[in-house]
């Protein structure tokens, strides 16, 4: 019942606010007049025109398109066999960065196969010497922790596949086990499965090589305004990300329980934790010093948050860039810990890369390119305190109302563009 009561407000708000926004935007905004137009262009089947300001591949149009043919040509089957190979074979890459976090959600199957899932054979022998060799250099609480590696049950049907993995999980479910035995156990596992893997995850080589193809033929990642949106070494970006990411979850990364907390496992786990803390912090020193980016359209901007927050907060004087670094630090490692609780620690390693994969090499701070990580660090930080959700939902309520009602009410003027200018995201 709680789920409906919050799909039924949630639609109420929706619908309601498209209307609204509708009534008084009724025009075209920012980049719907390049993606209006082309949506237009696509529904009346001309695919040879397209607007080289837009960046991205016109998958989303092709979806409308295709979904247009199933639903008028329903029962012509050669038409709609026409339309299925469009949608499979335009719309392969929706978004440039989605192929990172496609690969991501391949590397969690395989950890999953590889650490979790159930499987048959008698030939565990290089495992269990990796992890014996792993674990006799830790203490005696690491190494009952890494006893939870090696339990497994052993199958002796006549029909296992000698090439298959233990019928026990590899890792225990309480995630203690370290970093390297993981990765060991993966690579083991890998070898001994590397043509079923293949197999099973060939849908996601095939799109990656698809990816790769579309790279060399177009000689860049995004496909329209190719000299604003060039790869950069965006560093700083990546700092950027986990203060906001903390802060859009400041109930739970904000707290003086979160900070005790974080204290007192790095005191645990010292000297290597202080060692860790502190190549972190000349990192993040590096690389506000040498990788901030002020793309000219973040500098020239004004309807964005992102505008107001490099010259209010981050350019407000050239010590703060450097002042916020222990606070990307502290971000980042209770994201870390946050993460940890519930995911193994190959997994959150992989989420980092994941991370920064997208957001490195992006020269423009955009609110826009933090969400798909975002979502991926609330999903999975497993937050059962209703205060904490409570006050989350108050706080991105006022966050957006506030916004909706400078994008709607207060419009503005530039002297050197004609038109109606809107403060938005």
């Amino acid at each position: 019942m709680g789920k409906v009561a919050v799909a039924v407000i949630v639609s109420l708000w929706v619908i309601s606010l498209s209307i609204l926004v509708n009534h008084i935007v009724p025009e075209p905004y920012m980049d719907e007049i390049f993606h209006i137009p082309q949506a237009q262009q696509y529904c009346i089947g001309n695919f040879r025109s397209w607007d080289p300001m837009i960046t991205t591949p016109p998958g989303l149009c092709c979806i409308s398109y295709c979904s247009a043919c199933y639903v008028s040509c329903m029962f012509e089957k050669e038409l709609l066999v026409k339309c299925s190979g469009k949608l499979g074979a335009l719309a392969v890459v929706i978004r440039q960065t989605n192929i990172v976090w496609m690969l991501f959600v391949a590397c969690t199957g395989v950890i999953n196969i590889t650490l979790v899932r159930p499987r048959d054979n008698v030939e565990v022998n290089d495992i269990d010497t990796a992890i014996r060799k792993s674990n006799q250099s830790t203490s005696n609480d690491d190494l009952k922790s890494g006893s939870n590696l090696r339990q497994r049950k052993f199958s002796n049907s006549p029909g296992a596949d000698k090439h298959s993995m233990p019928s026990a999980s590899l890792v225990s479910t309480n995630h203690s086990s370290g970093l390297l035995d993981e990765v060991k156990v993966i690579f083991l596992a890998l070898w001994h499965m590397k043509w079923e893997l293949l197999v099973s995850f060939s849908p996601f080589l095939m799109v990656f090589v698809a990816f790769l193809a579309f790279i060399r033929w177009n000689g860049s990642v995004v496909l329209g305004a190719k000299e604003a949106h060039t790869v950069s070494p965006h560093f700083a970006q990546i700092m950027y990300f986990g203060l906001v990411s903390a802060l859009a979850v400041a109930p739970l990364h904000c707290s003086k329980g979160q900070v005790v907390d974080l204290f007192q496992s790095f005191w645990k786990r010292r000297p290597i934790s202080f060692f860790q803390v502190f190549v972190a912090v000349i990192a993040g020193f590096f690389s506000v010093h040498s990788f901030s980016i002020a793309h000219p359209y973040l500098i020239a901007d004004n309807r964005h948050y992102p505008f107001y927050l490099w010259r209010k907060v981050i350019n407000a004087h050239w010590l703060m860039k450097y002042l916020l670094v222990p606070l990307y630090v502290y971000s980042w490692f209770s994201i870390f810990q946050t993460l940890g609780k519930v995911q193994r620690k190959i997994w959150v390693l992989a989420f980092f890369l994941a991370t920064a994969a997208v957001l490195v090499p992006a020269p423009l701070i955009e609110f826009r390119y933090y969400t798909i990580p975002f979502y991926f660090i609330i999903l999975h930080s497993h937050i059962n305190d209703y205060q904490s959700w409570l006050l989350m939902g108050l706080l991105y309520l006022a966050i957006n109302v506030f916004t909706i009602t400078i994008f709607l009410f207060r419009p503005f003027h530039w002297d050197h563009e004609p038109g109606i200018q809107r403060f938005i995201w």
